[in-house]
């Protein structure tokens, strides 16, 4: 079964495997949305399953929780938590400054939530994630459907002073219709190919009335985990000041792999 796995996914499954050691019993755990955030909760489940591990998990999103219960993770809400030990999370893209674009899977408000209660976020990715700077993946916005063609005339106003090469701004579509994000908001993507300033940009779109939470996370991320398609782990903690490279044993069990959705 491994060996039908892309090298893409070979790496977003090292980086879940290597990311999940941090997780200790008794641990309140933030769950990421997306592919790579999926292995996580994959490998999660087994340490609950073969190891005995507890822990209670907060998710970002429906399809998150419905995964988590899927494979034994005991899932509360946030406000029954209250605070958390660790988040782990994906991310579209991530600079040497660990400053994220996030938001490829729509569920970025709830995650940005859930990352700034907890005492340690984690990021996992794939190497093809890391970038010298961000902009290349559109950054998405949620905002809220009333008056949201105002909204998007605003924010492509104020794009007009803000040091990007590009200025295009779409709505994310689901079909016909705009998509519908958890919190019932709309999400809008600004392709900007580069961003001069990330925490100038993240700091002046949360002001546009309509705008409820932008895909930048700028100071939130503290540890990075990268993923080889060859199972070489690099682990960037940004507070120690430190860079480790690790390795990891390519053996997932095939409850790991069964039903997992992108």
């Amino acid at each position: 079964m491994a060996a039908d796995l892309s090298p893409i996914d070979k790496a977003k499954f090292v980086a879940a495997k290597r990311a999940v050691g941090f997780v200790e019993n008794g641990m309140k755990v933030g769950l990421g949305t997306g592919s790579t955030a999926a292995w996580m909760v994959r490998c999660l489940g087994e340490r609950v399953r073969e190891e005995g591990l507890k822990i209670v998990g907060v998710p970002t999103s429906t399809r998150t929780a419905e995964l988590a219960r899927a494979v034994g993770v005991k899932i509360v809400s946030l406000d029954e938590a209250k605070w958390l030990d660790i988040t782990i999370d994906g991310a579209d893209e991530v600079d040497q400054n660990l400053a994220l674009i996030k938001g490829g899977g729509a569920a970025l408000l709830q995650e940005k939530i859930v990352a700034t209660a907890s005492d340690q976020m984690i990021v996992i990715a794939d190497a093809a994630k890391e970038v010298q700077q961000l902009g290349a993946f559109p950054l998405p916005i949620e905002v809220i459907p009333f008056g949201w063609q105002t909204t998007k005339a605003l924010v492509e106003e104020t794009l007009e002073s803000l040091d990007v090469l590009a200025r295009e701004v779409t709505v994310r579509m689901n079909g016909d219709r705009p998509l519908v994000t958890d919190e019932s908001n709309y999400i809008l993507d600004l392709h900007l190919r580069r961003i001069g300033n990330p925490r100038q940009m993240a700091l002046i779109l949360n002001q546009i009335p309509g705008v409820v939470e932008n895909g930048l996370f700028i100071d939130i991320c503290d540890i990075l985990v990268i993923g080889h398609g060859d199972g070489r782990v690099t682990v960037r903690d940004i507070n120690a000041g430190s860079e480790t490279d690790d390795h990891i044993q390519f053996s997932p069990s095939d409850n790991i792999f069964s039903n997992l959705d992108d």
